[in-house]
């Protein structure tokens, strides 16, 4: 597998590429914790400085934790494109509607009153440390090759690559 670490605007547009494909993530909140507390959430969106937007409602219990420690991870899994993300950060919780406004979807009023609705509230996630599993060729090449290599024993074809995304 190849390594491919991306850096500045380079790894925000993989970043957002990775994360708006896949769209639903796994967040994990109180990680000093045995088990981890974790949910599925929704990406509203990866804004140009690669921070990470979910609505939420402010009552939940990721709300409460990740007050109590915004530390937070997010797992990403495309298996249709075989694209993986791990995203580690930190969240801040915005309850203003300027920023509700800006990140509200039409979605989300399968969980809310519309946008002006008391309990929602907007958590962005400012990444630390992001690691990403993706292929070089697409799946189906990359299959090809697995193949291959499993017939022949010849691993010099290996699609995949990885690497860390730095996007400060």
């Amino acid at each position: 597998m190849a390594i491919k670490n991306l850096t500045q605007q380079d790894a925000i547009n993989k970043l957002k590429e990775l994360a708006e494909d896949a769209r639903v993530c796994m967040m994990s909140t109180q990680l000093d914790q045995r088990p981890v507390s974790a949910r599925p959430m929704y990406l509203q969106e990866v804004d140009d400085d690669g921070v990470l937007w979910f609505i939420s409602n402010k009552n939940s219990d990721k709300n409460f934790e990740l007050k109590k420690d915004s530390e937070t991870q997010l797992y990403f899994m495309n298996n249709g494109r075989s694209e993986y993300l791990s995203v580690y950060g930190n969240a801040a919780i915005y309850t203003d509607q300027k920023c509700i406004d800006a990140h509200w979807s039409i979605m989300a009023n399968a969980w809310f009153d519309g946008k002006e609705d008391d309990d929602v509230s907007i958590i962005g996630i400012r990444p630390k440390n992001i690691k990403y599993w993706d292929t070089k060729h697409g799946k189906l090449v990359d299959m090809a090759y697995m193949m291959y290599s499993a017939i022949t024993g010849d691993r010099s074809k290996d699609g995949g690559v990885q690497g860390e995304l730095h996007v400060q």
